[in-house]
């Protein structure tokens, strides 16, 4: 085998582990991730995951950056999918659309959960790091759906709006979705 195809293989065994990290920190927040929890989620050795992390920080960062890398290419895929609608012609279709591209997929308990790990990442600088710099590339992807769509909010702000929604949704037991709906139709005087 060559060097090349070693590395190549090496990437991919620490990648798996990341989002196997992720998945973890996901389902039971930050405070799960140890290497010997890792190891099991990805079936695989202790010794692989302490050979790819000499630390849990350093595990911390990859995995935030596989949920930052998951949530970009989420706002990508619904960008390639958005149907043409702008705010002036339909704003709940424009909101469906740009709150779909902010919120993680699926249901309001998988909602919860990205949001708790969202809030729980403040308190392990590595994992805020990690979600920093993925954030970059979350806003770029919104900012060019807010252009598509014709939105009067900036990227930031949209997104802002969606996670005050989100947090008076789950809060009131209330439909994310049509909260983050209502609430950015309302933001634009619409």
């Amino acid at each position: 085998m060559t060097e090349r195809g070693v590395r190549g293989k090496g990437a991919r065994r620490r990648e798996e582990l990341a989002r196997a990290a992720a998945t973890l920190m996901l389902r039971e927040g930050p405070g799960a991730l140890t290497h010997r929890r890792v190891a099991l989620e990805a079936e695989a050795s202790l010794s692989a995951t302490t050979y790819y992390f000499a630390s849990l920080d350093e595990l911390a960062a990859a995995a935030g950056g596989a949920l930052a890398d998951a949530w970009a290419e989420h706002a990508r895929t619904v960008v390639g999918r958005a149907p043409g609608v702008t705010v002036q012609e339909d704003p709940e279709a424009a909101a469906d659309v740009l709150a779909d591209a902010v919120l993680p997929p699926g249901d309001d308990t998988e909602v919860r959960s990205h949001y708790e790990h969202l809030l729980g990442a403040g308190r392990h600088p590595a994992l805020a790091g990690a979600f920093a710099g993925g954030r970059s590339v979350v806003d770029g992807v919104l900012a060019e759906l807010v252009a598509r769509v014709g939105a009067p909010t900036s990227a930031a702000v949209t997104i802002a709006l969606v996670d005050g929604a989100v947090v008076t949704a789950l809060t009131e037991q209330r439909d994310v979705r049509g909260t983050a709906r209502a609430i950015l139709v309302a933001a634009w005087g619409r």
